[in-house]
């Protein structure tokens, strides 16, 4: 099992909180509960109890009616009591803790009047390792029925991620033993690869054996053959299309195809999320330069309005001198510029002849 975040947990605590799961002895070993570590304590006294039912708001044990522990707890309607839960990790390392809780309800036990069914409402949420595993196991039968239909193609790649020990393995058809090569694994079937004659194969009840690292004994899923055929190119392999016993699949074979099937989930959103990230600072640069290019044009059209606007504000005019403006009015003509020598004489003459008036 991989790491949870407190992220995670909360999203196992706010989407399960009311959901119930049995304490079946698949699920006992599955999260490697000691039954003999299970005690309820109340008024500084703990008593063995067994555990029918648990969820992450409450659990529901079994008591005998004639023991201490049911005369305690049903004295009053909200006794405080404290549940004691003990698993038992991978590595053979203990993990226990209490669990804060009150009784809220008191019923016979299918009918029995020597056991009683105990509800105990949790005080407080529980601890983040019982969400956890509560969690976990909630989310699997929940993807089980979801994604019962998704395959899981067997490769070097997929056997790493799914545990699996290796792809050859042992299937019993009607109690005889017979080597196969595991094609696909999906929540409630399988395709295997083995030698057979296709027609003497289908309807057969069957056994299927699969190792996987984290589980000291081989798991073992019963089944029935939907299907089988030749496989193309060889007349002595055939392909079986398997159906699983739904009630019958164990929990640590959901739990090793949901953690598989939910980290290639978690893959795919991050490679979408990137996609997509990547795409909007394409388009926000693609925007930005187009906003960019729209601009200059606008800014260029502008410029000569500009300067003829700032031009007058900026420059004084010169006067015009009479002579340069009379002369081309009386000739009549569009007379090249004169030089400054050809000026300089006549400008004197005009003088003199002005100071003679």
């Amino acid at each position: 099992m991989g790491v949870v975040t407190s992220q995670k947990i909360s999203v196992y605590y706010d989407q399960y909180r009311d959901k119930e799961i049995a304490f079946t002895k698949d699920i006992l070993k599955t999260l490697g509960v000691d039954p003999r570590q299970i005690y309820v304590k109340c008024n500084g006294v703990q008593w063995p109890c067994i555990i029918n039912s648990i969820s992450l708001m409450n659990s529901r044990i079994i008591l005998g009616t004639k023991g201490g522990a049911y005369a305690q707890l049903t004295k009053t309607e909200s006794v405080p009591v404290s549940l004691r839960l003990f698993f038992l990790e991978p590595g053979n390392q203990a993990m226990s803790f209490f669990v804060s809780a009150h009784v809220t309800n008191v019923a016979p036990y299918m009918d029995s009047d020597n056991l009683a069914i105990v509800t105990l409402t949790y005080s407080q949420r529980p601890p983040d390792d019982l969400i956890e595993k509560i969690g976990v196991l909630l989310e699997t039968n929940a993807n089980a029925i979801r994604r019962r239909e998704d395959r899981i193609i067997i490769n070097d790649e997929s056997k790493r991620k799914l545990g699996l020990t290796k792809a050859e393995s042992i299937i019993y058809i009607q109690n005889v033993p017979r080597h196969c090569v595991i094609r696909d694994l999906s929540f409630f079937g399988a395709k295997v690869i083995l030698i057979g004659v296709p027609k003497f194969l289908e309807s057969k009840d069957i056994v299927l054996c699969l190792l996987f690292d984290d589980v000291p004994n081989p798991v073992v899923i019963k089944g029935t053959i939907l299907h089988a055929s030749r496989i193309e190119g060889r007349k002595d392999l055939i392909f079986v299309n398997i159906k699983f016993e739904e009630n019958s699949v164990p929990f640590v074979y959901k739990l090793h195809i949901n953690t598989y099937l939910s980290t290639v989930h978690i893959k795919q959103l991050s490679a979408a999320e990137q996609l997509a990230k990547k795409q909007q600072e394409l388009a926000k640069e693609a925007f930005s330069q187009k906003a960019k290019g729209a601009a200059q044009p606008a800014a260029s059209n502008n410029a000569p309005a500009a300067n003829q606007a700032a031009s007058p504000a900026n420059t004084e005019t010169p006067a015009p001198q009479p002579e340069q403006t009379a002369q081309p009015a009386a000739d009549g003509a569009n007379p090249q510029q004169p030089s400054a020598a050809e000026q300089a004489p006549a400008a004197s003459a005009e003088s003199t002849d002005g100071t003679n008036a």
